[in-house]
């Protein structure tokens, strides 16, 4: 029988539908639909963040590589990418689309062969891994709201969670949004007790005094780590912040390419390794990191942030890294439109269990898809798009950096 030969690939985006609250940093998805000549379908999924637009419009470029060729020969494709993508190792848009179709590339030849995609990874080594929960505390300002919102998170299972304490300071840190922080996160050690791992969001933020400051007055409640504690293009800073701050730095959402993730642990700025799935190059640069990882010991978190192919694909390669360490999850607190969109995978009292199925074991409702197709872009509001929605202030209260949202068009569900 000929090999299948990929006939389309196919930027979808979703987004929420009028009337249901999503923060804007997740407020679309791209999902990508590569088909084959044999009609088989295989999905996968790249991130937004205000980059909705340019994305879709990447994974065109990317499909260029891609339609037409043997399934089989998907790697001889990114391979070929990579030589015409000259700014590939520092554009999100190329390797986002380029992550999402190699995801999709994985749950097609997976498919075929009636396998998970993880015994193409070599095969599984745990069926089950330990979550953290995210996005637990919207709508949280003061210290008793975050207290109690974490106390609910601990009681339906959850061992660990993650927050970003700092409210709306950006750069700088004054001395009372330091402790304002530093009460915030009292309050949850204080409610959930020493049992339960605590992980400070700094969503990279922070010049470097900022941050030393702020990891030096949390050291005392025992964070598993830090994410992120230092603007992105001052990551040199890192070496210090480790130096002066007894808490593990953890990051990677940003960086691009294995040789990213190998230089910064080469150069002592990471401990915890935390590399984005659908754009840090999808399975095969994920082996990469991997093995990086496993060569120099280091722990790996994936992040997991966007939808449900994201962290149905992210599952697969826990299920054979050497390192892992933890899982992230925003499931428990997702609107229900994203929900809606896959079958196949929960969060059980705080632990995903790995499909076992084919591909990527999941099931995607391709009518829930049409449903939510849209054009729109994400909303610019009064919290940056990085943002857990009720952070920053009170929802519906006047803010400074409010702005129009964008005008948007949504296509009309397809009859089916």
């Amino acid at each position: 029988m000929p090999a299948a030969t990929i006939q389309s690939v196919e930027p979808i985006e979703v987004a929420a539908p009028a009337g249901e609250s999503s923060s804007p940093w997740s407020s679309t998805v791209i999902l990508v639909r590569v088909t084959t000549t044999s009609g088989a379908v295989g999905w996968g999924e790249a991130p937004t963040t205000l980059m909705t637009h340019p994305v879709r419009e990447s994974v065109r470029e990317v499909a260029r590589f891609y339609d037409g060729q043997p399934l089989t020969d998907h790697g001889a494709c990114l391979r070929r990418f990579e030589v015409y993508s000259f700014y590939r190792s520092r554009s999100m848009e190329a390797t986002s689309a380029l992550s999402a179709v190699d995801i999709a590339c994985h749950d097609l030849l997976a498919r075929e062969q009636g396998v998970p995609v993880a015994a193409l990874l070599g095969g599984a080594i745990r069926s089950r891994v330990r979550a953290y929960s995210n996005g637990w505390y919207s709508d949280c300002i003061e210290p008793d709201e975050f207290a109690k919102k974490a106390k609910a998170k601990v009681h339906e299972g959850f061992r660990a969670l993650k927050f970003d304490p700092f409210g709306d300071a950006y750069r700088s840190l004054s001395d009372a949004a330091l402790a304002a922080a530093v009460a915030r996160v009292r309050a949850v050690r204080a409610a959930v007790g020493d049992a339960v791992d605590l992980l400070i969001e700094y969503h990279g933020r922070f010049l470097p005094e900022a941050a030393v400051r702020a990891g030096q007055a949390l050291d005392e409640f025992h964070p598993r780590f830090m994410e992120e504690p230092v603007l992105p293009e001052l990551c040199d800073a890192l070496a210090e912040f480790r130096r002066r701050v007894r808490t593990p730095v953890a990051l990677g959402e940003r960086l691009l390419t294995p040789a990213d993730f190998e230089s910064f642990l080469a150069r002592g700025l990471v401990d915890i390794l935390q590399p984005d799935i659908t754009n840090s190059g999808g399975f095969t640069y994920g082996r990469e990191i991997a093995q990086i990882a496993a060569a120099r010991g280091a722990p790996v978190a994936y992040h997991n942030a966007f939808g449900p192919i994201q962290t149905a694909a992210t599952l697969q390669m826990d299920a054979v890294l050497p390192t892992f360490f933890l899982q992230e999850s925003f499931e428990a607190n997702w609107p229900e439109w994203k929900r809606a969109l896959v079958r196949g995978y929960s969060v059980d009292h705080g632990e995903f269990r790995i499909p076992s199925g084919p591909g990527l074991g999941i099931e995607v409702d391709e009518r829930a898809v049409e449903r939510y197709r849209s054009e729109s872009m994400e909303p610019i509001g009064p919290e940056p798009p990085w943002v857990i929605a009720g952070t920053w202030a009170r929802r519906g209260a006047p803010a400074s950096l409010a702005k129009p949202r964008a005008t948007s068009r949504r296509k009309p569900a397809t009859k089916r």
